[in-house]
């Protein structure tokens, strides 16, 4: 074998998750542009580009905060509600410093929404302080920390939603409706959003690859405590992690409550922490910490984008009812191919006797009942006859791999 022909095999195989991605987003817009009885991939190619761009442009930014965050060792489970309030507190800000023209549905003044926009950014500064102060000091598991913000965010911007429109309006409201055509063109339009994640995406990129922070957050994320014995100031880092997920998700909060015209903190944002994670695991970031990095992710973006959009296309009606399931079945496969690839070393065995006989029956029925829910009643037998077929030539697979040794 040539030195070129070992060097390409290696870069290959460096890239594989990216290249693995790659295929798999043109098998699912090609399989989605065939199956979707009005076939608009094919009828209108420019207005559905143009949808996923925006749409994996507002989910990207604050994934690559997840990720930053994951490839330190640590997890944030509150971005969906960091955007709930982080929305909360721009549309109120526009609201006090221009209660006149936003009742009367007026164009605001370019400072007004300047300074509504650095006061959310700087709150979400303090949301990723408060995240890290509550790691580092008090001695939380970045579980627990993220958990409580994720419950307790939300609420909190109801009840500024609720104290804001009493005293600007005179009477409670549940939501902030939004009106500025300036404002909203931020996430109406489509090259807005795309430039900010593509540039977040160098930014971070470059700060993962190129610089003395990037190497650390690499090294804590591998192994905290060799980390800490090196000299690395390990608190700083989870403080600088914290802090990129917590202004990430700022920033698209501000674009979501843009793109929906109104800031109702109780819907804004559910769910999206799964996304965010789930599109970083895709991408082929180690939820144990210490691997990962950008164009993965930013694949995983457009690929979860791609499936949600092709289900959208599929199902016509009630395609939303699906997502979580989406999202939670990708995490699932994404964390078991990883698993699958440290068991070629380990030689794990995936279905170890009576649990892993049950463990199989039930994974074939989850199976068939979503391909009943999403076809028939056929399309559900032969997925759960797929399935128990799959996994019994797996656990084949181990049992020979098993004898040879």
């Amino acid at each position: 074998m040539s030195g070129e022909t070992g060097l390409a095999r290696r870069m290959l195989g460096g890239a594989r998750t990216e290249i693995g991605l790659a295929i798999s987003i043109v098998v699912v817009v090609l399989l989605t542009a065939w199956i979707d009885s009005q076939h608009n991939y094919w009828h209108q190619p420019a207005a559905s580009a143009r949808d996923i761009v925006r749409q994996a442009s507002l989910l990207g930014i604050f994934t690559l905060g997840s990720a930053v965050v994951i490839i330190a060792g640590g997890i944030d489970l509150s971005p969906g509600s960091v955007i709930a309030f982080s929305g909360t507190v721009c549309a109120s800000l526009l609201l006090l410093l221009a209660p006149e023209q936003m009742e009367s549905a007026q164009p605001l003044g370019a400072w007004v929404i300047g300074a509504a926009i650095a006061g959310t950014i700087v709150v979400g500064f303090l949301i990723g302080t408060l995240h890290a102060w509550l790691i580092t000091v008090v001695g939380l598991p970045p579980f627990i920390a993220t958990l409580a913000t994720l419950v307790g965010l939300r609420s909190l911007g109801r009840s500024v939603v609720s104290e804001v429109t009493l005293l600007t309006l005179g009477n409670k409201r549940t939501q902030i409706d939004l009106f500025d055509p300036s404002f909203r063109y931020l996430a109406t339009s489509v090259w807005i959003p795309a430039v900010m994640f593509l540039a977040l995406a160098v930014f971070t990129s470059i700060l993962l690859s190129r610089t003395v922070i990037g190497r650390h957050l690499y090294a804590l994320g591998g192994n905290e405590e060799a980390a800490r014995l090196s000299g690395i100031r390990t608190d700083r880092l989870k403080w600088f992690a914290y802090c990129v997920g917590s202004i990430t998700s700022s920033i698209a909060g501000i674009l979501y409550i843009a793109d929906q015209s109104v800031a109702a903190p109780e819907t804004l944002g559910r769910g999206y922490e799964l996304n965010a994670i789930a599109a970083a695991v895709v991408g082929g970031c180690s939820l144990q910490g210490g691997i990962g990095n950008v164009p993965g992710t930013v694949l995983g973006v457009i690929f979860l984008r791609v499936v949600i959009d092709g289900v959208a296309k599929i199902i016509k009606t009630g395609a939303d009812v699906y997502e979580g399931m989406i999202v939670g079945v990708l995490v699932v496969i994404a964390v078991a191919i990883s698993q699958l690839r440290e068991a070629g070393a380990a030689r794990k065995e995936f279905f170890p006797g009576a649990l892993g006989a049950v463990s199989a029956v039930t994974l074939a029925l989850l199976a068939a009942l979503v391909a009943a829910l999403l076809g028939s009643r056929g399309y559900g037998v032969a997925a759960g006859v797929m399935a128990i077929t799959a996994i019994g030539g797996v656990k084949l697979w181990q049992q020979r791999r098993a004898a040879r040794l």
